[in-house]
């Protein structure tokens, strides 16, 4: 008997190896940024790699962007507490950048789902201490309007992978925009804000999902801040314990994060 099992799953792994190599050659791997052929899927080639500016340690506690220098564990930036976010927590992976606008463009706009689960491997790093307490994982969600023209939500599908390799309860349908807002590309900071002012709540009903409940916010792309905090603002009103935010690029001020 332990010998038929031994072969079953020498046989499995076999008939599974055979399957990639075969998926492989119908659709052989990519770079998730240029399309140059690579070795593995869901990866980046040398040259992308290279391009993209990680987001790594030293970084403010709270607003998670880098610090210069080493400014001491849980050091919070001058911004920070002078303004604090109405989120405990951000934590980004990268700079956004050229590189970084390339990956996020082709995966929202390109349909690259292929992409998800190498950025939800990211995004996990990136928030390993957001992620270790959380009880919900829940998207910066889309209007309907703009979700049926996009076909799908980004954040939606990061934050799905997430859940799932954490092992969060995801909610993806806890928050929703409540108006359609205009395009915040061009837009300034305070008109970013006044744009997305009362624009998300929490769907009615759902509130005793949420209350004392600590809430990861998942959203693409974060400049100004004005998006998420008005989601984090909305969550809070509802009852959430704490809200923190994982994206997967955000604009870093020049210099870094101030002290």
């Amino acid at each position: 008997m332990a010998a038929f099992g031994a072969w079953r799953w020498e046989w499995t792994a076999r008939a599974r190896a055979g399957l990639a190599g075969l998926a492989d050659a119908i659709l052989p791997p990519l770079c998730l940024s240029c399309g140059r052929g690579i070795e593995i899927h869901g990866a980046l080639c040398g040259r992308c790699w290279s391009e993209v500016d990680f987001i790594e340690r030293p970084w403010c506690a709270v607003t998670g962007l880098p610090f210069p220098y080493e400014a001491g564990e849980g050091a919070v930036s001058a911004v920070a507490l002078a303004h604090p976010p109405p989120y405990a927590r951000a934590r980004a992976v990268m700079r956004y950048s050229d590189a970084s606008a390339r990956l996020v463009h082709r995966f929202k706009y390109s349909d690259r789902m292929e992409a998800a689960p190498a950025f939800a491997r990211w995004l996990m790093r990136a928030g390993a201490d957001i992620l270790a307490d959380a009880d919900l994982v829940v998207p910066v969600p889309l209007h309907r309007q703009r979700l049926f023209s996009r076909r799908f939500n980004q954040s939606a599908e990061l934050s799905r992978v997430i859940a799932d390799l954490a092992g969060i309860a995801h909610e993806p349908a806890l928050l929703m925009r409540t108006r359609a807002t205009r395009p915040q590309v061009g837009l300034t900071g305070d008109q970013r804000r006044r744009n997305v002012a009362r624009a998300f709540a929490v769907r009615p009903g759902r509130e005793e999902q949420i209350r004392q409940r600590k809430v990861v916010l998942v959203d693409d792309v974060m400049t100004t801040g004005a998006t998420v905090e008005a989601c984090s603002r909305a969550l809070l009103k509802a009852g959430a314990a704490e809200v923190s935010v994982l994206c997967l690029a955000r604009v870093v001020p020049a210099g870094g994060a101030s002290i």
